[in-house]
């Protein structure tokens, strides 16, 4: 009779998690479709939705909370691989040499908003540091959108905007693990060595990119697509382990195993990996949400709408500097600006290791405050500055003067 008992509970459990997860994703995908109706990106929905089910929401979670901590740090690795999946190492090494002086304004612009307020707060350095990386690095995912959805890809300005989206990325690649050593409280010569070792790795893994990628796309290979992805997430899970018990980001070691794969065969992989990413990566914005108290919101409001406002501001001098750099013109440096402006993946990432770690009970909230405006005002944003831009490229081109370097006020040549 107890074992019955205990096979109904089991029973009941499993049929809770699953009426539970059900419920959830499908939830997600009715905000996804609202979002595509709106044309915004769906992480500002995503994010309130972990509100909603976690502490202190309306529906909190009872038992697949488990379940989806594992699926957001899936999602993590997920995002991080087909992104580094977008770049090989030399394209790495070719950006950091050109677009240095761009892409350390932009470090140092947008790094700066996050790092002085947590100080003014006084939450201490570790938290300025985590708070600079919330404030420095651009959604990737949802730039390539916009770039896309306004018709800017073939734009003059759009291989700078994607230069210093890759600088961020590097950046990452070495920020990360001295964000990890410094949340571990470890000592200053403990420190030292966690962060020799991890910045040693990730030097390592390009090194072998670089010099061996095609051996490692050899074995990756396959003619068929179930044994490519199963090689490839494999790969990169193990990768990732390694990287974490060495002190290095897990999302870092999945980064650098898309960096080693390029040509068709990162094509192909990033084709058969796009659907189960934005899966995850869904469960991981909405396991954010679980984690922050939607009641503490609220309360740092204002502060994550000044943060998101000096954001912008320092984002559209950046994009402007670049692009002027680049001998683009006015339109261009704006259009420049207002694309690199969105948050989303990385903000997330690192304020949720902040948040584990328990630097600050009002990081969590202010960070996901912060996304949530950056995240929906950007695409809305460059939707809206397009008739302006418009308009300065029409009086550029009515006016007699001849624009600088030969270069038209649209951005092309």
């Amino acid at each position: 009779m107890p074992a019955l008992l205990a096979v109904s509970a089991s029973s009941d459990s499993v049929a809770i998690l699953f009426l539970e997860l059900g419920g959830v994703i499908l939830g997600l995908g009715v905000l996804g479709a609202l979002a595509l109706r709106v044309g915004i990106s769906p992480i500002p929905l995503y994010l309130i939705a972990g509100l909603a089910f976690g502490t202190g929401g309306i529906l909190p979670l009872a038992t697949s909370e488990n379940f989806i901590e594992v699926g957001a740090e899936l999602g993590v690795i997920l995002l991080l691989l087909t992104l580094g999946l977008e770049y090989n190492a030399d394209e790495l090494v070719t950006s950091l040499k050109s677009n240095a002086p761009g892409g350390l304004v932009d470090l140092v612009l947008n790094a700066a908003p996050g790092a002085i307020a947590a100080l003014l707060l006084g939450w201490g350095p570790v938290a300025a540091v985590a708070m600079a990386g919330v404030t420095y690095a651009t959604s990737s995912g949802i730039t390539a959108k916009v770039l896309s959805d306004l018709g800017w890809i073939g734009n003059r300005e759009t291989p700078v905007v994607l230069s210093l989206l890759v600088f961020e990325d590097l950046t990452m690649a070495l920020y990360l693990p001295i964000l990890t050593a410094l949340l571990a409280g470890a000592g200053l010569v403990t420190g030292s060595i966690t962060v020799a070792i991890a910045l040693g790795t990730v030097t390592v893994v390009l090194v072998i990119a670089l010099r061996f990628g095609n051996w490692i796309e050899k074995f990756v290979a396959s003619p068929n697509s179930e044994v490519l992805l199963l090689k490839v997430i494999g790969l990169a899970l193990l990768v990732a382990g390694i990287a974490q018990q060495l002190q290095v980001s897990a999302a870092v070691g999945a980064f650098l195993v898309g960096i080693a794969l390029s040509g068709e065969l990162a094509h192909e992989t990033r084709a058969l990996l796009m659907p189960i990413r934005d899966l995850f990566a869904a469960v991981f914005f909405v396991f954010f949400g679980l984690q922050t108290d939607p009641t503490k919101i609220l309360p740092v409001a204002g502060l994550a709408a000044l943060l998101a406002l000096a954001s912008m501001i320092t984002k559209l001098l950046t994009g402007a500097y670049a692009a002027r750099r680049a001998g683009i013109a006015k339109a261009g440096r704006i259009r420049a600006g207002i694309a690199l402006v969105p948050r989303g993946e990385f903000n997330i990432v690192i304020a949720g290791l902040a948040v584990a770690a328990g630097v600050h009970p009002d990081l969590g909230p202010l960070a996901a405050g912060y996304v949530l405006i950056l995240a929906a005002f950007g695409p809305l944003a460059a939707r809206g500055i397009q008739p302006l831009v418009n308009a300065i490229a029409l009086r550029k081109q009515s006016s007699p003067v001849p624009s600088e370097r030969g270069i038209s006020e649209t951005g092309y040549p």
